[in-house]
């Protein structure tokens, strides 16, 4: 299965981002409002600046206590992202995932990003890419 396949099914609510300058308790706000772990730190919603995580405002604070949300985004964010592309498969997506141990890779085609995928989503995908083989090969045992 093909990341481009994954996106398809997504609901087209576009990729959620906070802009650079950004204040880690407005990014937590968004992040529990829209229920997700995730947020990309981009000016225009297209190039990727960074990508901050729920993992990396319990990090800071746990090192400084609740005075960190006051910080800008950027301070926090990790900046050497990691994306794919819609036509990578997604056992190189959850490689990725696993070697680098992100939970979400922006999807990029060239320059811009066009999407969001989290390891639930490729988890998913792969599931049911197993499932549908599943039920191929018991057709062809069965007969039908």
């Amino acid at each position: 299965m093909l990341v481009s396949q994954i996106i398809r099914n997504k609901p087209q609510q576009g990729v959620i981002t906070v802009s650079p300058g950004s204040s880690l308790g407005d990014a937590a706000k968004l992040l529990s409002q829209k229920r997700i772990g995730a947020v990309v730190v981009s000016q225009d919603g297209e190039k990727v600046a960074g990508i901050l995580s729920e993992r990396d405002i319990v990090r800071e604070l746990g090192k400084r206590g609740a005075e960190c949300l006051s910080d800008n985004v950027d301070d926090v964010m990790t900046r050497s992202v990691f994306g794919c592309s819609p036509e990578d498969s997604t056992d190189l997506v959850l490689q990725t995932m696993t070697q680098k141990r992100f939970r979400h890779l922006p999807v990029m085609e060239g320059e811009k990003m066009i999407a969001l995928v989290s390891i639930g989503d490729v988890v998913a995908a792969k599931m049911s890419e197993l499932q549908l083989e599943k039920d191929a090969l018991t057709g062809m045992i069965m007969g039908y």
